[in-house]
């Protein structure tokens, strides 16, 4: 009893870390100069990702079992993985111009997976015999992984094809009102600003937001195409794995399940993006759609095959509310 209620508490409080983090973002979007919000912001999400550790932890003292089996732990392995995305970073010393997308992405995992929607398989049960196997931490925490990072990158393309073609969209370098061309660039300190806003009336401003508009477009696709490539090894592992571990348990590598489909369909999406970026002839904007579709295409691998119920992962569908959801 006492396991449920310190997973309880853990949970509820590293939702509601997160959710004091995003109206920090918010908040330093507005006012860039407050610094001891931007730290406040850093300890937070620091503090929320040791809550969601404790939570992962207890439940598999309790359970007897890896924290993976179904779709609730999954979710919340997710928001774990997001928030591993979005402290990185802070290894490096760097300003995180990932948090942008990694915070939300936390709270939205949490939050779902806490909603009433999954309340009947919140308590851990004893495994179906297809899940006791070794293989099940190795297989789902590499493909769970791979769809954290894959999604943080998607984003980072959808935003990349946001600000490329939205022309009525201005940019300009907000540090004490001063442009720096010899400073590296972060993205993370632009803003936008409406077209008919009288400031924009200065020609050199134009020129010069050009410039920061080209600049953030390549740290999109420079960021976007880092994260995507650590996902796609991740997914890479994952698939293999799962291969491994389907001949053991069902006597063959490959069964054209419907969630072994979608899984191959998602990484040659990414493979095809992957191979994109190596061509010279393709701008960033071509690279982006296709990141940009296989972030609809791995909502349809992790979720909407589980609204089937058929096939050799049915445990894991909404349908049965049972007991795996990779």
């Amino acid at each position: 009893m006492i396991f449920l209620t310190l997973e309880h508490i853990l949970t509820h409080i590293s939702f509601s870390i997160v959710s004091i983090v995003i109206t920090i973002h918010l908040i330093t979007l507005l006012v860039d100069e407050i610094v001891k919000l931007s730290d406040s912001s850093k300890r937070g999400m620091i503090a929320a990702f040791f809550c969601i550790t404790g939570l992962l932890v207890i439940r598999w003292v309790y359970s007897g079992h890896s924290p993976l089996s179904n779709l609730y732990e999954s979710l919340i392995f997710l928001s774990w993985s997001f928030s591993i995305i979005h402290i990185v970073p802070y290894f490096k010393k760097n300003k995180n111009d990932l948090s942008i997308i990694t915070a939300p992405s936390v709270l939205f995992t949490q939050g779902f997976a806490t909603s009433g929607l999954l309340t009947e398989i919140h308590q851990s049960e004893i495994l179906v015999p297809a899940l006791q196997s070794e293989w099940l931490i190795m297989h789902v925490s590499m493909m769970v992984l791979g769809y954290a990072a894959l999604l943080c990158g998607s984003l980072l393309s959808l935003a990349l094809l946001v600000i490329t073609f939205r022309k009525d969209i201005t940019l300009f370098y907000n540090k004490n009102n001063v442009l720096n061309f010899n400073e590296s660039f972060s993205f993370g300190e632009i803003q936008y600003m409406n077209k008919t806003n009288n400031f924009f009336g200065n020609t050199s401003f134009f020129s010069v937001k050009n410039y920061y508009r080209s600049q953030l477009i390549q740290q999109l696709d420079r960021w976007g195409y880092r994260v995507i490539s650590i996902g796609f090894i991740f997914l890479t592992i994952g698939i293999l794995s799962g291969a491994v571990w389907a001949n053991e348990a069902w006597g063959s590598y490959w069964s054209w399940d419907p969630k072994e489909i979608w899984a191959f369909i998602t990484w040659t999406v990414f493979a095809i993006y992957l191979h994109s970026r190596t061509t010279k002839k393709w701008p960033p904007a071509n690279s982006a759609i296709v990141a940009s579709v296989g972030f609809l295409i791995i909502w349809i691998c992790y979720f909407g095959v589980n609204l089937l119920g058929i096939g050799l992962h049915s445990y894991g569908s909404f349908i049965l509310m049972s007991k795996e959801s990779l």
